[in-house]
């Protein structure tokens, strides 16, 4: 990658939280998918609002509820994703995370990996 083509990436942790409609049903911290395979969309969404007022009123800080809660393997990186530039995220990702400014911290975002709520660092 050529470093002109730099300054079209973002950095972004998000908190995923996976469901009966996930792509795949299973996780590190749910590696036979039993509590994935009975969550709706709608209590993961539900867990997911829930969380996001926690951190936006500062109750709780983005990389601690991501690293206990997370469904993604970025848990232990606090739900760091890295740098990444356009095309390399499901679309819904991507729009959402390049149209945050840095600090912000997104609506709940649908992809075929679960509920996201995506936090932009850079």
């Amino acid at each position: 990658m050529s470093s002109s083509s730099s300054s079209g990436e973002v950095r972004a942790s998000h908190i995923l939280i996976k469901h009966q409609g996930s792509r795949r049903k299973a996780s590190w911290k749910d590696p036979e998918g039993r509590v994935i395979k009975n969550t709706t969309r709608e209590s993961a969404v539900a867990q997911l609002s829930t969380l996001r007022e926690d951190i936006l009123s500062g109750k709780a800080n983005f990389e601690d509820v991501a690293s206990r809660i997370s469904d993604c393997s970025s848990a232990k990186r606090g739900g760091d994703l890295g740098p990444f530039g356009r095309g390399q995220m499901q679309k819904p990702f991507e729009e959402a995370t390049f149209a945050l400014k840095v600090g912000d911290i997104s609506e709940i975002v649908d992809t075929d990996s679960g509920v996201h709520i995506i936090k932009r660092t850079k």
